[in-house]
Parts: C-alpha cells; sequence; structure tokens
C-alpha cells in the first residue's frame, strides 16, 4: 500500500468572500473543490490509501468525498478537536502512519510527478525528502540552503538579515517522510508541547541538528498555494490556461538557457568577488517576462576562476546567491544554475590540476545544456539561448537550441566561432520579447 496525507485542517479566514461556509481545501479550482485534485493525482501516481487529517467542518468534506470509492481508493479520516499545527496533527495521528508516506498541505494546487518523487527519496535514502522551488519573492520566504549533492544543510527562516544572500529555494509544502524518523518528535504531542507544532519550523530544523538525512527536491514543477484572494485567481487562471499542466514531468517544457558574465551581470574579465556583481538594466524584467511566459529559465556559466584557484565553489556559491536575491527583488527568478569549472590550460599560481581537462561541460561543448535537459524536463527544440559571445552560439548550435546574441558584453566580438545567431538585440529585455514574440506566433527561422 502507498500512502497520501492531506492536511486538509484550514479554515480559510482570509478567503471567506469566496468560501463561504466552506472549509478552505473544499474550495473550487475550475469547477472541483482542490481536496479532488489533490486526490485524483495521488490516485495517477499508485496511492491507494489517503489519510485527510480535517479540523474545521469535517462533515462537509466526509459529505463530498466519501469513501474514495468513486477513485478506487481507501479514504480515512482523521479530526483534530483543535488545531495543532502541520507536524502536530500528523504526529497526534501517529497510529495511522504507513512506514513511509507522502504529506500534501490541502491549500496548494499541486501537478507534480510523485512516483519520481518518491523514488527520489527511496534512491537517497533519506529520512525525509522536502519538495523545493525557487520563487518571485526570496526575501520574504522561509528559504532551504543545499549542498551541491542536494541534502538540506540549513534552513533560514524569514526576516533575513539585510546585507546577507541566500539561494532562492523556497519549502513547497510537499514531502515524503519515514515514520521512524518522526519518532522522536511523538513525546511532543504527549508531554503537551505548547503551541502548534510546525513541519518547517520545528520539526525539519531538529531533525537535522540531530542528524537526520533530509534531501532538497528542487523542481520546477506546479505546486502554489491559494492562501489568498490574489493567489486563488492566478491559480485559477493558470489552470484553466493549461499552465499547471504542461509543468509536470512528462511533458518536456521549453526553456530560455542565459549566460551569466555580459548578459546578467556586467562583464568583469572573471568575476572574482562578489562585491564585483552588478545585474546590467532591465535584466530582471526580462527574466520576469519569461518566468510568467512558461518558459524554465537557466543559467549556463563557463567559471574557469575555479581552475586557475582564483575563486573557490563556496565564494561562487556566494555570488550566485546574489544573483538570485537580486532577481528576487524585482520579483524575478531562474530555475537553476550551472556552471563549469574546468580550464585546459595550466600556469596559473595556485590552479588546482584535478580540474585541468578538456571536459564536456566547458562552453561550447553542450554538456551543461543537455544535463539541464535531463533534469528539468526540457525541450531542447523548442529552446533558446541568449549570450554575448561567439561560444555561446557555438554551443546553442551543438545543443540543437536557436541562439541569440545581445550586444551588452563582449557583444560578439570574441570572434572564437563561427557560429551566428539568429538575432542580435541591444538588451536581455529586447531578446526575451523576442522569444514570447515568437512563442506566441512563431515563424520559421
Amino acid at each position: 500500500m502507498k500512502q497520501a496525507i492531506i492536511l486538509a485542517g484550514g479554515m480559510g479566514t482570509r478567503l471567506k468572500a469566496r468560501l463561504g461556509d466552506l472549509p478552505k481545501p473544499m474550495i473550487p479550482i475550475c469547477g472541483r473543490p482542490l481536496l479532488r485534485h489533490q486526490i485524483e493525482l495521488a490516485q495517477r501516481h499508485g496511492f491507494d490509501t489517503i489519510t485527510l487529517f480535517v479540523c474545521y467542518r469535517p462533515d462537509l468534506i466526509q459529505k463530498e468525498l466519501g469513501d474514495g470509492s468513486q477513485w478506487g481508493v481507501r479514504l480515512r479520516y482523521v479530526v483534530e478537536k483543535e488545531p495543532l499545527g502541520t507536524a502536530g496533527a500528523v504526529l497526534a495521528g501517529w497510529e495511522e502512519l504507513q512506514e513511509s508516506f507522502v504529506v500534501l498541505y490541502g491549500d496548494t494546487f499541486v501537478n507534480l510527478d510523485l512516483t519520481r518523487l518518491t523514488q527520489a527519496h527511496l534512491a537517497a535514502g533519506a529520512d525525509a525528502t522536502l519538495v523545493l522551488h525557487p520563487n518571485n519573492h526570496p526575501f520574504d520566504s522561509d528559504l532551504v540552503e543545499c549542498t551541491s549533492e542536494g541534502w538540506v544543510s540549513t534552513f533560514h527562516n524569514r526576516p533575513h538579515p539585510p546585507g546577507r544572500y541566500y539561494q532562492n529555494l523556497v519549502n513547497a509544502g510537499l514531502y515524503v517522510l519515514n515514520r521512524k524518523a518522526l519518532k522522536p518528535f511523538r513525546a511532543w504531542v504527549k508531554e503537551g508541547k505548547p503551541g502548534i507544532i510546525d513541519f518547517g519550523k520545528d520539526v525539519f530544523p531538529e531533525l537535522l541538528r540531530n542528524g537526520g538525512r533530509v534531501l532538497g527536491y528542487n523542481t520546477p514543477e506546479y505546486i502554489k498555494d491559494i492562501g489568498t484572494p490574489e493567489r486563488y485567481d492566478k491559480v485559477c487562471a493558470e489552470v484553466a490556461n493549461g499552465v499547471a499542466e504542461r509543468s509536470a514531468y512528462g511533458t518536456p517544457a521549453p526553456a530560455v538557457f542565459l549566460d551569466r558574465d555580459g548578459t546578467l551581470n556586467k562583464e568583469a574579465d572573471g568575476l572574482r568577488s562578489i562585491d564585483e556583481l552588478e545585474l546590467l538594466p532591465t535584466v530582471c524584467e526580462a527574466v520576469q517576462l519569461l518566468n510568467r511566459s512558461g518558459f524554465r529559465v537557466v543559467i549556463t556559466t563557463n567559471q574557469p576562476v575555479i581552475a586557475k584557484g582564483f575563486v573557490s565553489e563556496e565564494e561562487l556559491h556566494q555570488i550566485h546567491n546574489k544573483l538570485e536575491s537580486l532577481l528576487g527583488l524585482e520579483h524575478a527568478f531562474v530555475d537553476r544554475i550551472y556552471h563549469c569549472p574546468h580550464h585546459p590550460d595550466g600556469g596559473f599560481p595556485g590552479e588546482r590540476a584535478e580540474l585541468k581537462s578538456v571536459c564536456d561541460c566547458r562552453k561550447p561543448a553542450p554538456g551543461m545544456l543537455l544535463k539541464a535537459a535531463k533534469d528539468l524536463d526540457l525541450d531542447l527544440k523548442r529552446s533558446w539561448m541568449v549570450g554575448d559571445t561567439t561560444v555561446d552560439m557555438q554551443c546553442a548550435r551543438n545543443a540543437g537550441v536557436r541562439p541569440l546574441l545581445v550586444e551588452t558584453g563582449h557583444g560578439g566580438r570574441d570572434g572564437r566561432f563561427p557560429a551566428q545567431p539568429e538575432a542580435r538585440f541591444s538588451t536581455l529585455l529586447e531578446a526575451a520579447q523576442f522569444i514570447v514574440e515568437q512563442s506566441i506566433s512563431p515563424k520559421t527561422p
């Protein structure tokens, strides 16, 4: 048996005008209650036992959903007498828990490959797996820091201190959990821990402090909360126009690959310090436009400064944290950043011998784009690359994506490769506008 848990206890105070007397998880999305969408998603991925933790007006939920036989699943209900928090509710219903299970929040609309998620959890041997994604307001979100291998290392709860830059990864509110890993927290409920108990603020940080293996599952798939009228309206619109459906793995998505130096930020001739990073004008507006238009946005950047010994991986990580933070301040985000640390030539003081090699990821080789296509389920034939050098143009041709040149940075004057762009633009914003226009009314190149 496979178990999914849905935390469906919310009242929906901020949505009262839309809900009336309905509990929040019963709000209609395209004519059907949100809970129905979640149950159908779980059923499609083989979950045959679905346990709903309910609190406000459980009678209305049970009347609507019944015993689950209409979906061929078994629905069970655990009624909270009072709100206990996301983790408090699950811990209080301990006897209902299987050895591992998926947890969904009843105020999020989800279209995500739950099979792929659970397989990643099992393959990693994790105690808990958290679905993470970037968002367009990291400055007022609780953020999660991960290692390069994907393990959660730190939680950064808001408010964030000024002048600190964190990775733009947000806890999306969907988990795979092992019952055994939660056993130490059962005492919190038995002993009457004061207040509500939250997964994100209480359980996961404590699990990490105690040596638990917490995996971060970074995905561009669709998962958004409907907690305010504005968010609810946006989700309804995106479900209606197919954005939510197209975002799931299994439906390859178009991407826009962006070079970093000279395209997003000012060219610094081998940027070595976080203080040197300065975004070019209008790039935030350009990335935001691509976000809104359904493209996955991926940065691919050669960083030979690592092989040369000028910058460490941690220093590069901090530079990219600043880049993501600056984009987030203008409500823009990138889905992933890939970098190549290699450089084939020697002769630099402090260089790292293990990174002195000819690789398949250093542009113009297409390795970073091909890895992104595998990781993010991308359709390269419908994808674009925007950069400021002939290296970027050749890389695009090698990967089978459409190249565009911006006249910022080197502006194509490097002359290293013969590949030509399909078009040239003064700024990234102009290139983004062209890409969006082509996606609406495609023309033969």
